[in-house]
């Protein structure tokens, strides 16, 4: 692991949980803004969240720095390393060709899926389609590049069932206010890998302490998200380059999706009816769409197997 990364971000990460409320309005400020904290002064730093000077030279203390210096150039290093990644990507494929490119980036992929596969707990994955279709709201967060990968769960699941929202906002608050009125019978998802962010990993804090059950995808059981989950959905994901890798994630997510259908055919089936009777009726799509609805989807060999277990 990047030892700069280690000993900034990652700090803050696993110290979270048990940090003051000054301190986690702090560390999340940091980790969403660290291009900005990286070069602010305490005082700066300290008007810009709202808290004294003297709390964010605490909070550098509390991450065993010897002092606020330490940690801004620590942090500021980190920057400057995560700035410097498309001079690594020059120094790892600058003389490879295209298709050389094109081979190593896909083969990379292709061991992330393997690698989740092997690794992925089956007994949370069956968990995750119990929780989420026994619970009465879904919420779903997946913020920066996880953002893509909430929106295809949120437009899936609401086609299997009502009740999904999605938790779109720039800041904490805001996401709080659309969650104001969670409680032990909803469920919320959260989707976040390195860098991760505090505001998914504050929703679902409060999720937990509304004692909603909690689902969360992201890389490792060492990630802050399984700090509150109570289902953890692992999926490797690594930098290539400046760009992270959600293929082996995505795969996870549209693994989850197809069980949620085979699960509830006959809803799916209603929503998509209902669906392409709305794009007629208000002439969305012209004639020449392909059908949407295709009876041989639903009535797969695997949906065929799962109909006999339930016979059982």
């Amino acid at each position: 692991m990047d030892n700069v990364r280690y000993d900034t971000i990652s700090r803050i990460n696993e110290r979270f949980q048990k940090m003051s409320k000054s301190h986690k309005k702090l560390a999340t400020f940091v980790i969403d803004h660290y291009e900005q904290a990286a070069f602010m002064t305490a005082a700066k730093l300290g008007k810009a969240v709202g808290i004294s000077e003297a709390t964010v030279v605490r909070f550098a203390y509390a991450l065993d720095y010897e002092g606020y210096p330490e940690f801004q150039e620590a942090l500021a290093e980190w920057v400057k390393t995560k700035l410097n990644s498309v001079q690594n990507i020059g120094a790892k494929y600058g003389k490879s060709s295209q298709s050389e490119i094109l081979t190593s980036v896909l083969q990379s992929d292709i061991e992330k899926i393997e690698d989740t596969l092997e690794h992925v707990d089956l007994q949370a994955f069956e968990a995750a389609v119990d929780i989420i279709l026994g619970a009465k709201h879904i919420y779903i967060i997946g913020l920066r590049s996880c953002k893509p990968l909430a929106e295809f769960l949120h437009f899936y699941l609401n086609m299997i069932r009502g009740d999904v929202y999605l938790l779109d906002s720039t800041s904490t608050s805001e996401t709080f206010e659309q969650m104001l009125r969670i409680n032990e019978k909803d469920a919320v998802i959260g989707i976040s890998f390195p860098r991760y962010s505090m505001r998914t990993l504050k929703a679902m804090e409060m999720a937990n302490d509304k004692n909603a059950k909690v689902i969360t995808v992201t890389d490792t059981i060492h990630s802050p998200m399984c700090l509150y989950s109570s289902c953890n959905l692992l999926a490797r994901s690594d930098m290539v380059s400046i760009v992270d890798s959600l293929v082996a994630p995505l795969s996870l997510i549209n693994a989850l999706v197809v069980a949620l259908c085979l699960k509830r055919p006959d809803d799916v089936k209603k929503s998509l009816e209902s669906l392409e009777y709305a794009w007629d009726n208000y002439q969305v799509y012209l004639k020449d769409e392909i059908n949407f609805i295709d009876e041989d989807m639903l009535n797969t060999p695997l949906q065929a197997q799962m109909g006999q277990r339930r016979k059982r």
